[in-house]
């Protein structure tokens, strides 16, 4: 079986990692590929590290509406509060789609136009799976509309989950330190991610304020059946891909360290992409980039009866386009791992 696939926004770093991923699946024929300021350009003039891997593919305009009728699967690799001004319901009765923006992640409209924007199209939230596979699998194989996690979510999500899901700390007690490469600012000339601005430096930013906030906080609250609130501080640092997340949290249990790897293990013995690492070995960006695993270690300090938990991805694989490509090999019922490393 072999499905057409467009990519809308095909020219920024996750739309690129979906195309260098898709062009090497074995069931995807990639048709179309757009971008507004590349249009009527050779992908591959682009991307030239894409020649003799890509078919001679030019960039179109995003008329959704003519695509739609002609492909299996959208992705939508867009800014957000501009993809849900894009589909609709008639959108959705063709296709399926996978958006990476933070559009449809959020269930409450209020919630989602507190941390963004005005929402264009309210009625479709109703219709959105939360893409990590790990947590919604079953939902994702019959879904029309993913809304594929964040890359800060991810690593938050999947390090803390088994922790609030067997209720082995205080709710009220969670730190969550991230550090991202400097890819998570997106392709667009930015002074904040300019060379000079990050080389040999490293800061704190959005401090009490990131817009991935509500959402670590919704999929962690449903974990513990407990509306919480999370201590959230993202960093920069001068690296091109990854991140890197340090958990903390006060433990309610007695078990020892060896005892929640494996309720770890337990969480996650069906997720091939999902790696507990072995005791004292610790995470570090380079196991992970360039694939789509997340690697996992937990660390008790009796001392102060703290669980650190600590988790790592590359920002732009399983944070975004390796996982919205795991979660189309779902939806078509493709091998999970297909294309991906």
């Amino acid at each position: 079986m072999k499905i057409n696939v467009a990519i809308i926004g095909s020219t920024g770093y996750t739309g690129y990692e979906l195309v260098k991923i898709l062009a090497k699946h074995p069931n995807v024929n990639i048709k179309y590929l757009t971008s507004r300021s590349n249009k009527n350009e050779l992908y591959i003039n682009i991307y030239p590290q894409l020649k003799h891997i890509l078919q001679d593919i030019k960039c179109v305009e995003d008329d959704i509406d003519k695509i739609s009728k002609e492909v299996d699967i959208i992705f939508l690799a867009l800014p957000h509060g501009v993809s849900s001004a894009k589909i609709n319901k008639d959108i959705l009765d063709k296709n399926k789609i996978i958006d990476l923006s933070a559009d449809f992640r959020l269930k409450e409209l209020k919630t989602y136009e507190q941390w963004y924007c005005k929402h264009n199209s309210p009625e479709l939230l109703k219709n959105a799976v939360y893409g990590l596979a790990e947590i919604y699998r079953e939902q994702i194989k019959t879904a029309k509309l993913v809304a594929n996690a964040g890359c800060y979510t991810t690593c938050s999500i999947l390090t803390l989950y088994p922790l609030l899901k067997n209720g082995l700390i205080d709710t009220d007690s969670v730190i969550i330190d991230a550090k991202s490469g400097i890819s998570g600012s997106g392709r667009s000339v930015n002074f904040n991610s300019m060379f000079c601005e990050t080389n040999e430096n490293i800061k704190a930013y959005k401090i009490a304020s990131h817009r991935h906030t509500p959402e670590i906080e919704q999929e962690l609250s449903m974990a513990c059946n407990k509306n919480i609130k999370v201590q959230f501080t993202p960093h920069l640092i001068p690296m091109n891909k990854g991140i890197l997340t340090t958990c903390y949290a006060k433990l309610k249990t007695n078990l020892d360290e060896n005892e929640i790897r494996k309720i770890y293990k337990e969480q996650y013995k069906n997720d091939y992409f999902v790696r507990i690492l072995d005791e004292n070995c610790f995470p570090e960006t380079k196991f992970v980039i360039n694939t789509n695993f997340i690697d996992i270690q937990i660390k008790i300090d009796k001392r102060t009866n703290n669980i650190i938990a600590i988790g790592v991805i590359d920002n732009l694989i399983k944070g975004a386009s390796g996982q919205a490509v795991q979660n189309m090999n779902i939806m078509f019922g493709f091998d999970e791992k297909t294309a991906l490393l």
